[in-house]
């Protein structure tokens, strides 16, 4: 969980809490300059477009969502398929652009979002002890997750009380 994690944790930032939960469904939004797309990457060119893509899920899946100091990661535990739509030229009006500067798999966007970028997040208790999260972003993206109480069989995972706690905590204060 932690290696799947890192991947998508940025330079300088340190993973605080790591679970194993359930994607409940995503729509999500992001928009790069300066950039064409080729295949399943986006690549940097000099003369090319602004393009907006949006990447959604909208079946449950195995994810691990982690929190640093400054972001909300996510890592998907297994290879699953989303619907992309591309828009070039879109309206940026508040939305965060990203100048593109190397090479991006589509399969990467989306995975780490600045805990400043995060609307509001709300927090509801269901069956046996779970939490569903919706958060919202600045942008208009909506990530749906589902936190167990208990992560794994018998004992569980090591500290995943713990670590849900951590995460609950961050993500029920941007509210």
């Amino acid at each position: 969980m932690k290696q799947a994690l890192s991947k998508y944790l940025p330079e300088g930032e340190v993973l605080e809490a790591g679970i194993h939960g359930i994607g409940l469904e995503s729509e999500i939004r992001q928009v790069f300059r300066k950039c064409i797309c080729d295949g399943d990457k986006i690549m940097p060119n000099e003369h090319g477009i602004t393009l907006e893509v949006s990447k959604s899920k909208y079946s449950k899946c195995d994810v691990y969502i982690g929190i640093s100091a400054n972001y909300l990661i996510l890592a998907e535990c297994d290879i699953y398929k989303h619907l992309y739509e591309f828009h070039e030229n879109p309206d940026t009006t508040g939305v965060t652009v990203r100048e593109v500067d190397h090479c991006i798999r589509l399969e990467d966007i989306g995975n780490c979002f600045a805990l400043k970028e995060i609307r509001s997040c709300v927090v509801k208790n269901v069956w046996m002890g779970a939490v569903n999260c919706t958060v919202t972003l600045n942008n208009g993206s909506v990530i749906k997750l589902q936190m167990p109480k208990r992560g794994g069989v018998g004992n569980g995972m090591p500290h995943h009380a713990e670590y849900r706690d951590r995460i609950l905590a961050v993500l029920g204060a941007m509210n």
